[in-house]
């Protein structure tokens, strides 16, 4: 499963979850509130392991871009350079879009 979906699947078990808690509250059901608050940080967990899963890659496709960047620069190669330059910048991009929810 890629990270896109299964950041996609824990926000619906996050959703799914905050109903079954409503639910279980309106009901006076302990059992169901329970389980709803489980599925819901359940759900939350499942989103932000695919936001760590993403913040790795942008980290590495970062510094592979730094490296690229530099080496360029040393032969003397623009395109190299400019290559470098964009994974790097793809790369933050990526860890900025993936940050932690607080």
């Amino acid at each position: 499963m890629n990270n896109k979906s299964q950041k996609s699947e824990g926000k619906a078990e996050e959703v799914g979850g905050k109903l079954k808690n409503l639910a279980g509250k309106v009901l006076g059901n302990e059992r169901m509130e329970a389980e709803g608050k489980a599925k819901e940080l359940g759900g939350k967990g499942k989103q932000e392991a695919a936001k760590a899963a993403e913040r790795s890659k942008g980290k590495t496709e970062e510094l592979v871009g730094k490296v690229k960047n530099r080496v360029g620069a040393v032969i003397d190669n623009e395109k190299m350079q400019a290559e470098g330059k964009a994974k790097e910048l793809k790369g933050q991009a990526r860890q900025k879009i993936n940050q932690r929810s607080v």
